[in-house]
């Protein structure tokens, strides 16, 4: 099991296809990802305000399978450290509370700013935007990075993709340099 240990903020697992190659990218063993249920609540709450036309069902269902497929992602217990939390944002706290009950070295976030490196590295913590984070695993081990991106895109049946909408889908995620990585390794994806 990896020991680098990740906890991932809500912006990130609001867009799908984020979501669910960091989560391809974690059962490759490269890196542990965790969240709450309360960031959990917060990515479903706010992709239902952008888009109300989605079944909550069917994003109660997406929750349940991360739950499930990512082994001991959901930390609990860390209500006790938020009140002791600085940050920009006070709404922001838990995810740092988080970060801190699960042992996680790094929150994978687009919101760096609300992530202060001097409010976090005292606590041995860093934020971390997900392209950096993506670049800097695939640079670990570009196979697990390129076997998550050919898991992802098999999965994607309703539409199929060819490997260049997939690259160009995570291309919009603001993703460019895990993009450019990959589109090295296209003809295989």
């Amino acid at each position: 099991m990896a020991t680098y240990t990740v906890i991932l903020d809500a912006c990130v697992m609001y867009p799908a296809p984020l979501r669910s190659y960091l989560l391809y990218l974690a059962q490759t063993g490269l890196y542990r990802a965790r969240w709450t249920e309360q960031i959990h609540d917060e990515w479903i709450r706010n992709l239902l305000k952008k888009q109300p036309g989605l079944p909550a069902e069917k994003l109660q269902k997406t929750r349940e399978l991360m739950n499930r497929h990512a082994p001991d992602c959901v930390v609990e217990g860390y209500q006790q450290f938020v009140n002791g939390i600085e940050l920009p944002d006070d709404d922001d706290r838990h995810v740092v509370a988080a970060a801190i009950k699960g042992q996680a070295e790094g929150i994978i976030t687009f919101n760096l700013k609300d992530f202060p490196q001097q409010s976090l590295a005292p606590l041995g913590l860093t934020a971390i935007h997900p392209d950096v984070f993506l670049a800097d695993m695939f640079e670990l081990d570009p196979s697990r990075a390129i076997l998550a991106a050919q898991r992802q895109r098999s999965s994607l049946k309703n539409p199929p993709m060819t490997a260049e909408e997939y690259l160009d889908s995570l291309q919009r995620q603001k993703l460019p340099t895990l993009v450019s990585k990959l589109r090295q390794f296209e003809m295989i994806l």
